[in-house]
């Protein structure tokens, strides 16, 4: 192989459909835009327009609210951080924290705190120090024998002060 003869796999470039090149072409005269109109002209953006009417979104009341300070938690089952420890990835010995599991590939990024969920199984010995954790992850860790901390909320304090 020499560097002249590189080239794209069969299919990876596609040629562009060269619209409005006759009738022959399947794609002359509108070139794929229908009739004539607003919408066979170019920059039209009319996605709730109602002719005129007041648009359904518009008509119907607005509800709820988003809440700003909520908290965004990385979820994790149970059977995750087993597939985590049986690959050799997660050290069962050490305590399983945020850091841990991101650093294990199990997660991709801290966000405010980890939820331990309860599905799957676990049958290593670990101690979990997360967020919050679910009844059902809470039972499934202490009955492999493990432990569970529930870390307290960080602005906690804040909010008293």
């Amino acid at each position: 192989m020499k560097l002249s003869e590189l080239n794209d796999r069969p299919g990876a470039r596609k040629t562009r459909r060269r619209v409005g090149r006759g009738i022959g072409s399947g794609k002359g005269k509108t070139g794929g835009r229908g009739g004539k109109g607003q919408t066979a002209r170019s920059g039209v953006a009319i996605k709730g327009f109602e002719g005129g009417q007041m648009p359904l979104h518009r008509r119907l009341p607005k509800r709820g609210f988003t809440n700003i300070f909520r908290k965004a938690y990385n979820e994790v089952n149970l059977g995750r951080v087993q597939q985590a420890i049986d690959a050799g990835k997660l050290d069962s010995a050490a305590a399983v924290d945020v850091e841990a599991l991101v650093k294990a590939g199990v997660l991709r990024r801290a966000r405010n705190g980890v939820r331990l969920l309860g599905t799957g199984e676990i049958t290593a010995k670990v101690a979990f120090t997360v967020a919050g954790a679910s009844k059902s992850a809470v039972a499934a860790v202490e009955k492999a024998g493990g432990s569970v901390t529930v870390l307290e909320p960080a602005d906690a304090g804040e909010a008293a002060a």
